[in-house]
C-alpha cells in the first residue's frame, strides 16, 4: 500500500507515526511546503519573545522521517490531486501515487484588504521563517502595530512587549478576544495589557500602512496615525482547503468528514486545521484549529486508514491564554445568542468565572485569574454529564475535584478513557 500525507504538522505528523507504528511495510510519503519539519507552530511566539530558543520548537528528532522509513517532500507544494488516477501533482510536476491519502494541510495566515501591506516590516506569524524574520528586524524597531485583537494578535502583541517594544493593538470590534470570551472577561484582561505598557484601541480598524518602501505608520479609519516602523497582521487563520475543493471533495468551512474522518472520496482522508469536524459542544460541524485536536484526528485518521474503524468523538473549542500572570481559559460556547441558555457568572477583583448551561448540562466556561476548575470542568462538558446535583457549587471558591466525585461514580464510564487511546503516541 502507498500512504500519503499533505502536510508536515501536527496532523501529518501524528498521522504518519501511527502509520508505521502498525504497518511496517507500506511505503509512507510525506509533502510539506515548509523546508523545517516537525516543530510546534503554538511556541513561535515563544521564541519571538525571547522565552525559549529555536532548538525547543522541535516535536520530534530530526532523524524522525529517516528512523521510522517515511520518504519525505520538503519545501514542495502539492499543486493538485488526480482523485481518479490516485495521484498527487507537485509545483515541479512531480507526480506521487497513493492508494489511501491524508489531507493534512492545515491553515494559513489570514491577510487583510489594505493598501501598503506588500512594505517591508509587515508580518504574519505563522511559520518559523515569519518568527526569524521578525526577531532579526527587531533591533530596528521601536514601536509597533498589531492588527487583531483576537487570539493570535495578543500573543504576538504580548511577546513583541516582553522585547520591550511599544506595541499598539487595533481592534476592529468593541472587545479583545471577541471569539474567545465575554465583555467582562475581555475587560479585564484589556486592563491588564494596558497597565503594561500594550496599548489596547477598540472600534477601530487600518486604512492604510504608510512609509515609502518600509513601514513607518499606520493610519487609521478614524483619521488618525500612529507611527510604527512594523507591523503585524494577526487576524486568524484560513484553512488550506482549495486543494480538496479542486479535486471535488465536499467542502464547507473546511474538507467536510464523516465520523472516521473521511472525506467525500472514499480513500481520501482530512485532519487538523482544514477538517470540518463535530464540535461537542455545539452538536454541529466546524473547525477547531487547536493543537491537540489536530494530534487526535491526525492520529484517528491513520487508524482508519488501516482500516480500524475507530469514530472520532469530536472537540471542542478550548484556548488558552497568560498575559503576565493573569491566565484565562475558555471552552466551549461562552457568549450563546440564543435565550435557552442559563448563565452563570461571578466575579471578583480580577477573578472571573461563567459558566453556560443547557438542559443542565455545561456547554461552556470561562475562567480568569483563577483558572484550576478547567481541568475538573472538561470531562463533565464532552460526556454531556447532568450536573443538576452540583450546580449550586460551581461558583464556590473551593470548587474541585471532590465536589464532582458523587458525579464521577455515576457517569464512570463516561470518564474511561476511548479504547483507541491505548495505541494513541503522547506528543
Amino acid at each position: 500500500m502507498n500512504d500519503l500525507i499533505i502536510g508536515g504538522s501536527a496532523a501529518g505528523v501524528s498521522a504518519a507515526e501511527i502509520l508505521r507504528k502498525f504497518d511496517q511495510k507500506s511505503k509512507i510519503t510525506l509533502i510539506s511546503d515548509e523546508r523545517f519539519a516537525l516543530y510546534s507552530r503554538c511556541l513561535l511566539t515563544y521564541l519571538i519573545a525571547g522565552s525559549i530558543g529555536e532548538e525547543k520548537l522541535y516535536f520530534k528528532d530530526q532523524d524522525f522521517y529517516q528512523k521510522n522509513n517515511i520518504q519525505t517532500y520538503l519545501g514542495k507544494r502539492a499543486q493538485a490531486i488526480d482523485s481518479k488516477a490516485q495521484k498527487v501533482v507537485l509545483q515541479d510536476d512531480t507526480k506521487i501515487s497513493y492508494d489511501r491519502l491524508l489531507l493534512a494541510t492545515g491553515a494559513q495566515a489570514k491577510l487583510i484588504d489594505v493598501g501598503g501591506v506588500e512594505k517591508q516590516g509587515v508580518f504574519t506569524v505563522r511559520k518559523i521563517d515569519d518568527a526569524r524574520a521578525i526577531i532579526a528586524a527587531l533591533d530596528q524597531v521601536k514601536e509597533i502595530v498589531v492588527l487583531g485583537g483576537g487570539l493570535i494578535g495578543l500573543r504576538d502583541a504580548y511577546a513583541l512587549a516582553l522585547r520591550k517594544k511599544k506595541v499598539t493593538v487595533l481592534v476592529k470590534s468593541a472587545q479583545v478576544l471577541s471569539q474567545m470570551v465575554d465583555l467582562q472577561a475581555a475587560g479585564i484582561i484589556a486592563q491588564r495589557l494596558a497597565e503594561n505598557g500594550i496599548k489596547i484601541m477598540t472600534g477601530v480598524a487600518a486604512k492604510e500602512i504608510l512609509g515609502q518602501g518600509s513601514v513607518e505608520g499606520v493610519l487609521l479609519d478614524s483619521g488618525e496615525r500612529i507611527s510604527a516602523q512594523m507591523v503585524i497582521i494577526g487576524k486568524g487563520v484560513v484553512p488550506n482547503s482549495d486543494l480538496a475543493s479542486f479535486c471535488g471533495l465536499e467542502v464547507k468551512a473546511g474538507i467536510v468528514t464523516d465520523e472516521f474522518l473521511r472525506s467525500s472520496s472514499e480513500n481520501i482522508f482530512a485532519a487538523g486545521d482544514v477538517a470540518e469536524t463535530v464540535d461537542i459542544a455545539r452538536g454541529d460541524t466546524r473547525i477547531n484549529a487547536l493543537w491537540p485536536c489536530a494530534v487526535e484526528q491526525g492520529q484517528i485518521a491513520a487508524l482508519n486508514m488501516l482500516g480500524r474503524k475507530v469514530a472520532y468523538a469530536g472537540s471542542l473549542s478550548m484556548n488558552s491564554v497568560d498575559f503576565f500572570g493573569l491566565g484565562c481559559i475558555s471552552i466551549g460556547i461562552t457568549k450563546p445568542k440564543e435565550k435557552d441558555y442559563e448563565i452563570l457568572t461571578k466575579r471578583q477583583d480580577e477573578r472571573y468565572k461563567k459558566f453556560v448551561l443547557k438542559n443542565n448540562r455545561i456547554v461552556g466556561l470561562v475562567l480568569v485569574g483563577d483558572i484550576q476548575a478547567a481541568g475538573i470542568v472538561n470531562p463533565l462538558i464532552r460526556n454531556k454529564v447532568d450536573i443538576s446535583s452540583i450546580k449550586d457549587l460551581l461558583l464556590e471558591d473551593n470548587f474541585n475535584y471532590a465536589k464532582i466525585l458523587p458525579l464521577v461514580v455515576k457517569y464512570q464510564d463516561c470518564f474511561r478513557k476511548p479504547e483507541y487511546q491505548d495505541t494513541i503516541i503522547s506528543f
